[in-house]
């Protein structure tokens, strides 16, 4: 009903823009406008009502996409068309208590009404929002190299120009092209890393979606191996009817999700680290299962545990899928002197410039791409390799971040 009630309120607008135009053109504005309209309300009937995972992985991708598109264009457009309903209230109220002599029809002046363009304005920012998601289906697979020289307090001379990829945000579910993939893999190994840093979310909701993709996962090399850690999509979203009985549910799923780290060669520290050796000077990579100071994310994670035995290491390396950890916990050991985490994807959407970056995603996530820095500890959020939901990224592009200690 609130799809219905937007259309016709839209289309309010519509009937407001053509109102001058030829008959045929009206008819032609008007049918193609409720075409689309059914098309999108016949799309989310047939998702709401039928069995969504049985439809074919390209159409339930994008299906769902456009509708939430156009649903959210038309919201974006609303907004203009409420603003000019109140202002039409507001005058009519005004001139029935206040005798106004003259008065022009709705403002109009020697060019279009006030109720014309604010219809044209709300109809060009929601259509820009469509287009815009339109043009981002394109971009999901173009992945942005991000560069890092970043100076490390204590780091040991061993260490020096270490070159680390961090990869986050895979989401292996969503991929539908494995050769645009590919090109994601040798453009990593091209970095030739020393090593390469996962932090979690190698999957949507289970396990078995990496199966088709562990022959390109697997050809990640760096010189001191490949490690991974969990986020919150790697536990899964299991049905349960007790607390406890989801909890058992999302950690069989961690489990094979970890046991796909092995098939890939990848050694998972989960609340766990290693330490890195060369010519008898030491750093610690450190990982932690998913922890989360937002309310809804499993939070298995356990910085302590991961800790213990690495105190006397000069330099360690934290990989903890959400950022938002960082604040509530890793702040407090300041010999952490860098975290990498993922989980935001910029939102896929937004804006990312020299000198400016905007996101809807920072009204949520104080953290949420980029490099953060306090004192002498650093925070990198990877905006992700992967996609889910909306298959595409305006803005945010998938990322491979390439850090050269120093």
């Amino acid at each position: 009903m609130l799809l219905i009630a937007l259309d016709f309120y839209v289309f309010q607008a519509v009937k407001t823009i053509v109102a001058y135009s030829h008959p045929r053109v009206r008819w032609a504005v008007y049918i193609g406008y409720w075409s689309v309209s059914a098309v999108s309300i016949g799309l989310m009937l047939s998702i709401a009502f039928t069995s969504f995972e049985g439809w074919h992985k390209l159409l339930r991708t994008y299906a769902f996409a456009t509708v939430i598109g156009l649903f959210l264009a038309k919201l974006l457009a609303s907004v203009f068309f409420l603003a000019d309903d109140l202002r039409r209230v507001i005058l009519w109220a005004y001139q029935a208590f206040v005798p106004v002599q003259n008065a022009g029809k709705d403002g109009q002046t020697d060019g279009i009404t006030r109720s014309q363009f604010l219809s044209w304005v709300g109809l060009a920012m929601g259509g820009g929002l469509f287009s815009s998601l339109l043009y981002g289906f394109g971009n999901k697979y173009k992945y942005q190299l991000e560069k890092l020289l970043l100076p490390i307090a204590q780091l040991p001379a061993a260490f020096k120009g270490l070159r680390i990829v961090h990869v986050s945000d895979i989401h292996s579910g969503s991929f539908t092209d494995a050769a645009a993939v590919q090109k994601g893999i040798e453009k990593i190994n091209a970095q030739q890393p020393d090593l390469i840093l996962f932090t979690g979310d190698l999957v949507n909701y289970a396990a078995d979606e990496m199966q088709p993709y562990i022959h390109l996962f697997s050809q990640l090399k760096a010189t001191y191996g490949v490690y991974a850690t969990l986020g919150n999509h790697d536990y899964g979203f299991p049905q349960a009817e007790t607390r406890e009985g989801r909890m058992e549910m999302q950690l069989q799923n961690a489990e094979k999700v970890k046991a796909v780290h092995r098939e890939l060669g990848w050694q998972t520290l989960s609340n766990m680290h290693v330490l890195l050796e060369k010519e008898g000077e030491r750093i610690a990579i450190l990982g932690v299962d998913n922890i989360s100071a937002k309310v809804g994310f499993p939070s298995f994670g356990n910085l302590a545990q991961a800790y213990q035995g690495a105190a006397d290491v000069p330099v360690k390396i934290l990989m903890s899928h959400d950022p938002s950890h960082w604040d509530k916990e890793v702040r407090q050991y300041p010999d952490i002197q860098l975290t990498l985490s993922g989980h935001t994807h910029g939102m896929q959407f937004g804006v990312s410039v020299p000198g400016f970056r905007w996101s809807p995603v920072q009204y949520v996530y104080r953290q949420w791409a980029g490099l953060y820095s306090e004192n002498q500890q650093h925070l990198y959020v990877n905006r992700g390799f992967g996609f889910i939901g909306y298959p595409g990224r305006v803005g945010m592009l998938p990322e491979i971040t390439l850090i050269e200690l120093a």
